[in-house]
């Protein structure tokens, strides 16, 4: 399903690794793997996840230097980190949420326990998960009854538009590729060519265009698109 919620895993043992996969992939979030920090960092620019659960003792580069460097990048700098750690020192906890970590989660814990970190997160970076209101200067997105607003004026626009909107919306002023819209907004599994984002994007800013209202819609040449 198209728009899934992308939860990157970080744990260097495999058993530990699968459980944490099996159990977000029933709650209905696409999970992405990786086994040490090389491989996360590689994934997160690829896989684009919006949240990531991340072991503190991974070989090679440990997870709070992961963490360091996600914080670092502004790109990265607010995707949500939760740290799992078998350390449970007060000061080791400070430690994790100085670096940057979001969360902080000590072993063992409840996987019942991990699923509400993550939603807590998703609340956030992503209000559509939980059916809320998406607000942008004059711009309404209503999840729950799945309608757009302009000025107070209803918007008319197809599914694929509501969902294109929806990912601007969450995130105000971030570039977009046409690959990164088409997976999240169609779906890795779906092939789709990549000027069907352009199509899209011209049916969404003329839907827009309500009472005059200008285009809130750039083109970023060579980059993508990206809302205000």
């Amino acid at each position: 399903m198209a728009g899934e919620p992308v939860v990157l895993v970080v744990e260097d043992e495999l058993a530990q690794r699968e459980v944490l996969a099996y159990n977000l992939r029933a709650e209905g979030y696409e999970v992405v793997t990786a086994a040490s920090g090389d491989e996360a960092l590689l994934a997160v620019q690829e896989a684009l996840p919006d949240v990531v659960v991340l072991d503190w003792m991974l070989p090679e580069v440990s997870g709070i230097e992961i963490c360091r460097q996600l914080k670092a990048n502004t790109e990265t700098a607010k995707l949500p980190v939760i740290m799992l750690s078998a350390r449970s020192e007060d000061n080791d906890k400070v430690r994790g949420l100085e670096t940057g970590a979001d969360d902080y989660i000590t072993k063992p814990y409840s996987v019942a326990e991990l699923l509400a970190r993550v939603r807590t997160q998703l609340r956030r970076v992503r209000p559509s998960t939980v059916g809320e209101r998406l607000e942008f200067e004059d711009i309404v997105v209503d999840l729950a009854e799945h309608r757009v607003y302009r000025g107070g004026d209803i918007v008319a626009v197809g599914p694929t538009e509501f969902r294109l909107l929806t990912a601007f919306m969450e995130r105000p002023g971030r570039v977009w590729a046409r690959e990164q819209l088409l997976d999240r907004v169609w779906g890795r599994d779906i092939y789709v060519d990549s000027r069907t984002v352009d199509v899209h994007v011209g049916r969404l800013r003329k839907a827009l265009k309500v009472s005059q209202a200008g285009d809130p819609i750039r083109t970023v040449r060579g980059a993508g698109y990206a809302l205000g």
